[in-house]
């Protein structure tokens, strides 16, 4: 196990009406708000209307900044930056999915630059001061809720890549499962797959000596098992939406990566998938995770596949290991497929003429390197192999 740091000062209001202590906890830290939300369902559902009276009950300001894409654009960040700033916001509240909040912490990071936000996301920038984040989750997926991270994608470029920093980390996150029994089968089901990519990104490690986290990993990878399927049929099924907005955020909230190197290969991929094609990130991750696992699993490496076949799926039937680890990542791709998640580019529309733009984005996604990943080191024809087998 590696030396390591852990602090995570998000504080996390878990549960129903949670929602009612909004006002306290935005007044801690400011008295203007810029309210960062997606589309129409929270309209639609009434916690828009919800999270106004409560503002307007405390008297605190409010500006709004709605709309937002999913896989966010920097065009709305600039937007909402330019919103902050004329008219000396505080606060920046987020109610949605990982977009939205994923927005709203680069708005906040913005809005003490003089430059274009998008250089946080080349690496042109450091953050060295954001205004304060809050959050309001509708959508178990991303983690966004409880880590330093923030995805955006530029059409211009058609880039989409990541920024990181403490300082973007919300200061609370309002968490109430009821918030998600609206959300579709469709985007509940890519949610799961999102938060099982997170916990493989960093379950596969070279790093020796990490039982427990390896073991958190697995119980997080079980509860999406176990409640994904149950979520998607009984939408209002509060133990099954709790369980998995909780997965959510402990997936990628650096508990399961302290001590660890994760590998995020799978993701970079996608990035470039989505970058390109607007493609939902968690359908993506359903595509591409499988055959990720089926190019790199090697004799000198099947121990986390085969713990994985086992562990996970309950596989111990088969005594050759390269058979057990191939049946774990069969396993894996089927359970995608029961919740109607693509497993295939071309069921996605998806066909060969992007690819090395896809590999190259991929690649580039890390800095200046020629090759990506920790549990095996990739290069783009690496890339490129996966992204045609997974056509």
């Amino acid at each position: 196990m590696l030396n390591f740091k852990y602090n995570v000062p998000t504080e996390i209001l878990f549960g129903k009406n949670q929602i009612t202590r909004l006002p306290v906890q935005i007044q801690k830290y400011g008295k203007k708000v810029l309210l960062v939300y997606g589309k129409e369902s929270i309209k639609k559902s009434g916690l828009y209307a919800q999270v106004m009276d409560l503002l307007k009950e405390a008297k605190l300001g409010c500006v709004e900044l709605g709309q937002v894409d999913p896989n966010p654009r920097i065009t709305s960040v600039r937007e909402g930056v330019k919103l902050c700033q004329d008219n000396s916001v505080d606060f920046v509240l987020a109610v949605g999915a990982g977009s939205t909040i994923d927005c709203a912490k680069l708005i906040a990071a913005g809005v003490y630059y003089d430059g274009d936000p998008w250089d946080f996301i080349v690496g042109k920038q450091a953050i060295h001061k954001a205004l304060p984040v809050g959050t309001v989750l509708t959508l178990a997926a991303t983690g966004t809720e409880m880590n330093g991270n923030a995805v955006i994608t530029n059409n211009e470029t058609q880039q989409k890549m990541s920024a990181s920093s403490f300082l973007i980390r919300p200061k609370f996150s309002i968490l109430d499962p009821t918030y998600t029994f609206t959300v579709n089968k469709w985007h509940t089901a890519a949610g799961v797959v999102d938060i099982m990519s997170h916990v493989f990104e960093q379950y596969f490690s070279t790093v020796k000596g990490t039982f427990l986290q390896d073991r958190m990993a697995e119980s997080i990878l079980k509860t999406c098992i176990n409640y994904g399927q149950i979520a998607i049929k009984e939408p209002d099924n509060y133990e099954a939406r709790a369980n998995l907005m909780w997965a959510g955020s402990l997936a990628l909230n650096s508990m399961l990566s302290c001590g660890k190197r994760g590998d995020w290969v799978t993701h970079a991929i996608e990035h470039g998938i989505s970058a390109i094609y607007d493609l939902t990130h968690g359908a993506g991750l359903a595509i591409i995770t499988p055959n990720w696992m089926n190019y790199v699993l090697q004799n000198d490496n099947n121990e986390k596949f085969t713990a994985l076949a086992k562990n996970i799926w309950n596989i111990h039937n088969i005594d050759d290991q390269t058979k057990l680890a191939k049946a774990g990542i069969v396993a894996t791709k089927t359970f995608f497929k029961s919740m109607d998640m693509p497993t295939t580019l071309k069921e996605v529309s998806i066909d060969n003429k992007r690819i090395d733009d896809i590999a190259e984005l991929a690649i580039t996604a890390h800095g200046p390197t020629k090759t990506i990943g920790s549990f095996k080191k990739l290069n783009k024809e690496d890339i490129i192999k996966i992204l045609e087998n997974s056509l």
